[in-house]
């Protein structure tokens, strides 16, 4: 019989210097819309490596999740990347991907040359209506954006792109994909990003347009949308669709090139990895917790022997603590720091983190957890990725002490 002294995971609420009556009711929204919602999805689908439902997507629109950071006055929520981590952490507590969808709004792929067509794809995009991808990568460029090799060629009034990207989530269900290009090589005394500009690449959601074809990659987990390797084959950009940054960023211009607004669009991706990386553990957590009470091993709950109580302990500190870290860095982000360093740090600190976590959920499961009528083997292998994208551990090592220590 259970114990009659349970006790229920109680998931962490805000902490004290960011907590306000209307982020705690949002984060109420979105916990409820996860577990009531996102968790049986995931379920479902998550063992057929299947993708979420348009449904599921309408749903999160409604609620304006993908306009979070887009101004009130364009049709978004007014807020800032604390309440983009905020929400995403709730979505990522129950699936991974559903906590990730919500970057392909927030203003991406709008940053077009015409102001009166920015403010329409802006609504659009606030709207859940203008849903995107983003193909940055190449089979040699990952970490290295300056190593793009894809190329943009002038052609009267378009822009013909040829080459392969890589590692283009949602690129075959969304409305667009956003393609960083070269359009000439750097000269002498240029950073080697200098010639890389984002061009909007416009599609039909569930086909490829003219000059693109693809195929998915079989990814170990993540799944929920398809992730795809793309060829690109003479695809013709018009001049109009030459973005002026990536990432929504209102602080780029068309003179500065596009190169110049990552920096902060991956400072944002790497906070809200970090975030989405702590939804992913604290569902570890929660799980485990429930588990060493349900569990009964020599006439008593698990839950009563200490190596696997401390156990616990130590996963739901180091949840906390990556918690904590992350809104700090968002506060930082939101009042307008640059934040470079922190949000490495955050990153490679919350990423590893889920995965000593999820690791040793499993271990506490036991045989349990090594199979798939458990949630904490889903965990672990989400967890696994958080580690890599969005610039490996190892990337970020290298930001954090090439701040500290000369080149």
């Amino acid at each position: 019989m259970p114990s009659p002294h349970r006790r229920e995971p109680q998931p962490p609420e805000l902490l004290s210097p960011w907590r306000t009556q209307a982020r705690v009711a949002l984060q109420q929204e979105a916990r409820e819309f996860a577990r009531d919602i996102v968790l049986p999805i995931a379920d479902e689908l998550d063992p057929q490596k299947g993708e979420m439902p348009r449904s599921l997507i309408e749903k999160m629109a409604a609620k304006g999740w993908f306009g979070i950071t887009i101004p009130a006055e364009h049709g978004g929520l007014g807020l800032g990347v604390f309440e983009y981590c905020l929400v995403s952490e709730e979505l990522a507590r129950a699936w991974l991907s559903v906590g990730s969808i919500l970057a392909r709004g927030q203003g991406l792929g709008t940053q077009t040359i015409d102001d009166e067509r920015r403010l329409q794809l802006m609504r659009r995009s606030a709207q859940g209506k203008w849903i995107g991808s983003i193909a940055l990568s190449e089979p040699t460029a990952g970490s290295d954006l300056a190593g793009v090799q894809t190329r943009a060629v002038r052609d009267g009034d378009d822009w013909v792109l040829t080459g392969t990207k890589r590692w283009a989530g949602f690129a075959l269900a969304a409305d667009f994909i956003e393609v960083l290009a070269r359009t000439r090589e750097p000269e002498p005394g240029e950073p080697r990003s200098a010639g890389l500009e984002p061009f909007l690449v416009l599609k039909e959601p569930g086909k490829f347009p003219k000059g693109i074809t693809g195929h998915f990659i079989d990814k170990v987990g993540y799944h929920g949308f398809l992730t795809w390797h793309l060829e690109l084959d003479g695809v013709r950009v018009p001049e109009g669709d030459r973005l002026t940054g990536l990432y929504g960023d209102e602080g780029a211009d068309a003179d500065s090139g596009g190169f110049a607004s990552v920096q902060r669009g991956l400072n944002i991706a790497r906070v809200h990895t970090a975030a989405r990386a702590v939804g992913v553990a604290r569902a570890a957590v929660e799980d485990t917790w429930a588990y060493l009470q349900e569990r009964e091993q020599f006439g008593h709950p698990i839950g009563e022997f200490q190596a696997l109580r401390f156990a616990l302990a130590d996963m739901a500190a180091e949840v906390a603590q990556a918690r904590a870290y992350w809104q700090q860095v968002a506060h930082l982000l939101d009042q307008g720091e640059a934040a470079e360093s922190e949000s490495a740090q955050v990153k490679l600190l919350a990423t590893e983190m889920a995965v000593r976590v999820t690791n040793q959920a499993m271990q506490l499961h036991g045989g349990n957890g090594y199979t798939t009528e458990r949630r904490v083997e889903r965990y672990w292998r989400d967890a696994r990725l958080t580690t890599i994208f969005e610039g490996t551990s190892e990337i970020q090592r290298r930001i954090i002490s090439d701040r500290m220590l000369p080149k």
